[in-house]
């Protein structure tokens, strides 16, 4: 695997400059484009939402209103939400992850009230409460160690609650979130914050307020999203439900903040870090009465944004800006719209290797991504639930190269314009909450290319000096059905879907993909049982896949091998507990194994760094995880995961463009090799204490047994003279495996200011404490060698008002 498309290394000014009429063409067609899924996304359909909502109304025995304080909490969530019911007494959490929730309500006057609340369906749970007159004393009914285990649950899942988020502070801007979900068993970092899923190559979906976003999300080829404006995490690996598709290596489900109390409000973040790192971020939120308006912007500056590949930390400089805006209004108690816009923008340079340097090599990256979105919902009884949404996503990503880059200089444009569109139908009926709905995404996809080799040493004889490919665009359209029910027959809980996927960007392929899940809760032991099945179709990377399917890319050299990258097949299976001890400490643990076919992967074109997907016959992934975590036991919290994995991949190639002696070897070599996932033991740790006066301090750890390293046929003097000899001792040549990697952390922060709605918050950070070297990914020459950061401090401050 490469550590992203950008990764290039390159020489004279080539930046891709299209000839008249071809701007003409793209302008009409963007515009077009433009005009179209805006008008089909606006009668489109809601997005993915695995989430539901609740509704309460508070009153005194003569049914007269009260505006009481509350608090909303579920453990196995990781959720913790305060809030104050309005003056007619009523309150609406929206987004809430299904599971069991503690509600505690208390006004003056009346006696406190606590009880159990459960949100299984996405049809909205209405519940009327009504507050008694204090007693002398009260007795509390309910506390939160009765949310640790959710006894419906059918699978392995993690929440990530606002606590978390709001205390982690990256070490790199841009990797907010990649860092939390980085922390979950299963998942593992590769260079320039690459996400890999229980062995699974980019095939990470984000789902942001239930929008999916199926393509590479890293640094390198997407902008950050703000992780000031998230309310929770969730992350997913196994028990997938059938209205996800596409990209199932593991989801990340993002819930921004909706929690808006009447009046204005807002938040100010700022902060910096080593590596002359600026950040900061602000948000106006305003609600009155049933409508709710928020805008954001945020941005940041580092001279470290990618992970280098030498110790010098060449052309290494990032910035960012980014802009949101939504408008939220409940027409009735059974209807609501919610409109929202979001504009991004990242540059950044290519960190060069040493002989980049000394040579003079300049590379500049632009990602812009525009994205726009439309949801509405009717309530149409209280069992019935229909929703509608769509979007428009605009994404572009350039790059340009200097003169002096070797030894190769490249230039590209790329991107797509996305269009989305969903209805779901959900509903509740005795022991059943089911699901049916149709999406589908469409737009055109777009690519363009040129090089120019400067270092003909580097590369096979005979390889063409030059090459340009013009701009190509084709459309993209990617339907799909689904169908899902939960059933709880007593302790028995049982999750079956099936949902039909429809490919036809590159080639033209169909499949069927049923999944279930049954769990069996043991009450006397707080003990939850689980197994799944899923059966997954994941379609190829768009990232260059024109470019690589394209027959002009036959002359390109003496030997080239081009076949169709076709989606993968997949059978996932997951078996585990979750068990609850002491009302404190949640355990989850559970074994996996997941066959592939046409299992993804991706590879280089020649030395650009332009990375573009391929395909093995098959593979297989098992592994084993845990997880132990504290939510809260006196003044400390934390947790522990670890993950024991394996994988292998079988020859031989079964799409993918291939050159020179690959291209002679990929249609024979049945040959089984280590996947470049393939780290056998990661682990993450953290400890927090509650100090008193408002003071939090916390400590880390993260350890990998180390990923394999992709040094070919490079002997051991030209490894030295291209990356040293501190590099190169913290790799295992012989293993070829990149040597066990550290970090210890530490932080503190302090709520140095607190009054009604307005409070100040003050954090420091130390990452890498001892400043060890740790090498993340390691490669022969122009390959994609990268390090891990070495020690850094930052600091933040947050306003709230």
């Amino acid at each position: 695997m490469r550590v992203g498309s950008w990764q290039m290394q390159s020489g004279k000014d080539c930046s891709y400059r299209p000839n008249r009429s071809e701007m003409l063409a793209r302008k009409t067609i963007r515009t077009m484009g433009t005009v179209a899924l805006v008008f089909l996304s606006a009668v489109g359909a809601r997005a993915q939402r695995v989430r539901g909502e609740l509704r309460l109304e508070v009153h005194d025995p003569h049914g007269t209103a009260v505006s009481p304080a509350g608090e909303l909490v579920s453990e196995a969530n990781g959720f913790r939400r305060t809030f104050v019911a309005g003056p007619e007494g009523r309150y609406i959490a929206q987004d809430l992850p299904f599971g069991v929730y503690r509600l505690s309500l208390q006004a003056e006057g009346f006696a406190p009230w606590n009880d159990l609340v459960e949100i299984r369906s996405e049809v909205p749970v209405r519940l009327a409460v009504t507050l008694g007159v204090a007693p002398v004393t009260t007795q509390v009914q309910v506390n939160d160690s009765e949310t640790l285990v959710d006894p419906y649950s059918t699978g392995s899942l993690y929440s990530l609650g606002r606590q978390a988020i709001e205390e982690h502070d990256a070490a790199q801007p841009g990797r907010e979130l990649l860092d939390l979900v980085s922390e979950q068993p299963g998942w593992l970092y590769e260079a320039n914050g690459v996400l890999h899923p229980r062995g699974s190559e980019y095939d990470v979906q984000f789902v942001v307020d239930g929008l999916p976003l199926t393509q590479n999300r890293s640094p390198a080829f997407a902008p950050s999203l703000d992780a000031g404006d998230v309310e929770s995490l969730r992350v997913l690996t196994a028990s997938f439900p059938a209205e996800y598709g596409r990209k199932l290596g593991g989801i990340v489900e993002v819930t921004t903040k909706k929690d808006v109390s009447a009046g204005w409000h807002g938040r100010l973040d700022a902060g910096g870090r080593s590596f002359s790192t600026l950040n900061g971020a602000a948000g106006i939120f305003y609600a009155r009465g049933a409508q709710r308006f928020s805008v954001g912007g945020e941005g940041f500056h580092t001279d470290r944004y990618l992970d280098p590949p030498v110790l010098g930390n060449f052309t290494n400089r990032g910035n960012a800006a980014g802009f949101s805006a939504s408008y939220e209004i409940d027409f009735s108690t059974s209807d609501r719209l919610r409109v929202s816009l979001m504009r991004n923008v990242v540059r950044f340079l290519v960190p060069n290797e040493l002989v980049q340097q000394q040579a003079g090599q300049r590379q500049d990256i632009q990602n812009i991504e525009t994205n726009g979105q439309i949801y509405f919902q009717h309530t149409i009884s209280s069992d019935l639930f229909l929703s509608f949404s769509g979007s428009v996503r605009d994404s572009n990503a350039t790059m340009a190269s200097n003169a002096p880059s070797t030894p190769v200089v490249v230039s590209q444009d790329r991107g797509y314009r996305e269009g989305y569109a969903r209805a779901d139908l959900a509903g509740h009926r005795g022991h059943h909450d089911w699901k049916t709905g149709v999406d589908v995404i469409f737009g055109p996809v777009h690519e363009a290319l040129q090089y120019t080799i400067t270092d003909p040493t580097q590369f096979d004889p005979g390889t063409q000096l030059t090459f340009r490919f013009p701009y190509q665009r084709k459309w993209d359209v990617e339907p799909s059905i689904y169908a899902q029910d939960q059933l709880r027959l007593g302790r028995w809980n049982v999750s079956a879907g099936l949902r039909f996927d429809d490919y036809g960007f590159v080639v033209h392929e169909s499949a069927w993909s049923p999944r279930i899940a049954v769990s069996r809760f043991v009450p006397a032991f707080n003990l939850l049982l689980h197994t799944s099945y899923d059966r997954v179709f994941q379609t190829p990377a768009v990232e260059n896949l024109l470019l690589a399917s394209s027959p002009l890319l036959d002359a390109i050299g003496p030997s080239v091998l081009r076949l169709p990258v076709r989606p993968g097949r997949g059978n996932f299976y997951e078996g585990g507990v979750t068990k609850a001890f002491f009302g404190k400490l949640r355990l989850d643990a559970n074994i996996f194994r997941r066959d592939f076919r046409q299992y993804s992967d991706d590879d280089v074109l020649l030395d650009t760094g332009v990375s573009f997907p391929i395909a093995f016959r098959k593979a297989r992934i098992f592994g084993e995880e845990i997880r132990v975590e504290i939510p809260h036991w006196g003044r400390f919290s934390g947790y522990l995961s670890y993950a024991n994995q394996s994988g292998y991949g079988q020859g031989p190639i079964t799409g993918g463009l291939f050159l020179g002696s690959d291209a002679a070897n990929a249609l024979t070599d049945t040959s089984r090799f280590a996947v470049t996932q393939d780290q056998r033991n990661s682990l993450s740790a953290r400890v927090r204490f509650q100090a008193p006066r408002r003071i939090w301090l916390a400590m880390g750890a993260q350890y990998g047994s180390g990923l394999p390293a992709d040094i070919g046929n490079a002997n051991v003097s030209s490894l030295l003279a291209a990356f040293g000899q501190q590099i190169l001792d913290r790799v295992d040549l012989a293993r070829r495996r990149v040597r066990p990697n550290l970090a210890q952390d530490v932080a503190a922060g302090a709520e140095i200011y607190h009054k009604e709605s307005r409070s100040a918050a003050l954090q420091i950070q130390v990452a890498n404490l001892a400043n060890r070297l740790n090498v993340i990914n390691f490669a022969s020459l122009f390959s994609g060698t990268a390090l891990g950061e070495p020690r850094s401090v930052s600091a933040s401050l947050r306003l709230t008002f």
